[in-house]
């Protein structure tokens, strides 16, 4: 399944490589104030569908543009999550941080997952109990123990109906007590960057599932935690979440559990 995943992944990626050369050609659609969608979302998305379907036809699909398949219920045993392009203002704009996302859920779980960057080539796999891993090789979460050394990466806020206040004064206190605050622009590569080390740890409010389901494997097989800002473990249909190493999650939740809904 994780091969067919990654095949899909570059699949999807390899539409995305090609608009990028041309990006004054692409379509761009507004869904949402600061929320977009292009027509290489579209296509990259059907053709990651197109890879799965072949391989498994009665597997459900949860993907961010086309939505749940016909097929989609609460019992369904596999259920494919897609983003197809995380980071598509970043893209529009030829800012080369923007990924791939696929993660298979089998009965609840996330099993197998995938964030690819076309950029950097940089495929970031993982499958449940056999660890994570980078172009594959192994990765682990960093051995920082102190919020006060930690890079943390977040997503700040893009639609005007964001709790602007609510999101300066969680800036204010995780810059206060970090090393350094960050915001790449791609939710699903910044989980990756925690699971490999690039990033001590990551936060961010309204989420889907599509951001964070590949990612939050990618985080628990090598080494670190993700949880909602309590701490708790149902995160990926909540939408805020808090991830990183063991003892950098646990500060990063007394800083910021006053913030959970």
């Amino acid at each position: 399944m994780l091969n067919t995943a990654i095949k899909a992944a570059r699949r999807g990626a390899a539409i995305i490589n090609r608009a990028s050369f041309d990006l004054d050609r692409v379509k761009v659609t507004e869904k949402n104030p600061n929320d977009f969608v292009t027509e290489v979302d579209q296509a990259a998305e059907q053709a990651i569908i197109e890879v799965l379907k072949t391989a498994y036809p009665d597997h459900a699909i949860l993907a961010e543009e086309s939505g749940a398949s016909a097929n989609l219920h609460d019992d369904n045993e596999n259920v494919w999550i897609i983003d197809p392009l995380d980071g598509t203002t970043n893209f529009i704009h030829g800012f080369p941080q923007y990924c791939v996302s696929i993660a298979l859920q089998q009965r609840g779980q996330i099993t197998q997952a995938v964030v690819y960057d076309p950029t950097r080539n940089d495929l970031f796999t993982a499958t449940k109990g056999a660890g994570a891993y980078l172009n594959e090789k192994r990765i682990r979460v960093t051995k920082r123990d102190k919020i006060a050394d930690a890079l943390i990466g977040t997503g700040f806020p893009c639609r005007a109906t964001d709790n602007i206040d609510e999101y300066q004064k969680m800036f204010k206190i995780m810059t206060q007590n970090c090393a350094g605050l960050r915001s790449p622009g791609s939710a699903a590569l910044d989980l990756a960057y925690v699971a490999c080390g690039r990033f001590d740890g990551f936060f961010q409010k309204g989420l889907l599932p599509w951001d964070m389901a590949a990612g939050s494997l990618l985080i628990t097989e090598s080494g670190g935690i993700m949880g909602t800002f309590e701490g708790e473990s149902d995160y990926l249909y909540k939408g805020d979440v808090l991830a990183g190493t063991p003892k950098v999650f646990a500060q990063m939740v007394s800083l910021l559990s006053p913030f959970a809904k």
